[in-house]
Parts: structure tokens; C-alpha cells; sequence
């Protein structure tokens, strides 16, 4: 199992920018896919983001593409998730996942992924 913390969660201006992060322990894993998801009240959970673990290919949702930008770095086991020119309609708790079983293929169901962190609020709001 791998265990998952998230943090950099706060309140923000619309326009202003935040970067998550999540840092990965316990089970050791040389491939896999790293994910943000997010959940709104009264929403589903729904895909933000993904990353392979090994080769650093990416993977967006529409409505983030071009704002938010996913990366890792492999040396402290974390994925960072750069949210910039934030919306109120980005306002939501955001979950790091991971998806060990395999890394050919992004998938946006959250039932895809093993593993999940705790999550971390981020509010946008004047």
C-alpha cells in the first residue's frame, strides 16, 4: 500500500495560483501512474490530472488545460500540481491518487486508482 500526503491547500483570489503537493511513502514502486482528482460539494469526484511515474507524460481535464500543470519529482517520491489563473469554480477538495497496477494507460475513473490521500481544501474566492 502506498500512503499518500497532500498539502499547499489554502484560500486564493480568483487569478491568483497555488501548488499542491504529494508525497508518496511505504510501498516502493518504480512505475505507476500519480493523479489529482478533485470533489466540489455536492459533486462527484472528478479527474484533474495525471503524471507516469517514469517518463513524466502527461494527461489534463478541458477544463484545467493550460491553467494547471502536474509534475514529479522522483528523488522525494512527490507530485506537485501548479494551479495558476484559479477560478471559483476550481473551488474543491483535491486528492492525490495512485494507480500502481500499471503506467501504459491514463484513466479518469477514480475506481482506477489503489491509493489516496486525505485531501486538501482549496478555496478561490474574492
Amino acid at each position: 500500500q502506498v500512503h499518500l500526503v497532500e498539502s499547499g491547500g489554502g484560500l486564493v483570489q480568483p487569478g491568483g495560483s497555488l501548488r499542491l503537493s504529494c508525497t508518496a511513502s511505504g510501498r516502493t514502486f518504480s512505475s505507476a501512474i500519480m493523479a489529482w482528482f478533485r470533489q466540489a460539494p455536492g459533486k462527484e469526484r472528478g479527474f484533474v490530472a495525471a503524471i507516469t511515474w517514469s517518463a513524466g507524460n502527461t494527461m489534463y481535464a478541458d477544463s484545467v488545460k493550460g491553467r494547471f500543470t502536474i509534475s514529479r519529482d522522483n528523488a522525494k517520491n512527490t507530485v506537485y500540481l501548479q494551479m495558476n489563473s484559479l477560478k471559483p469554480e476550481d473551488t474543491a477538495v483535491y486528492y492525490c491518487a495512485a494507480d500502481v497496477k500499471q503506467s501504459r494507460f491514463f484513466f479518469i475513473a477514480p475506481g482506477q486508482y489503489d491509493s489516496w490521500g486525505q485531501g486538501t481544501q482549496v478555496t478561490v474566492s474574492s
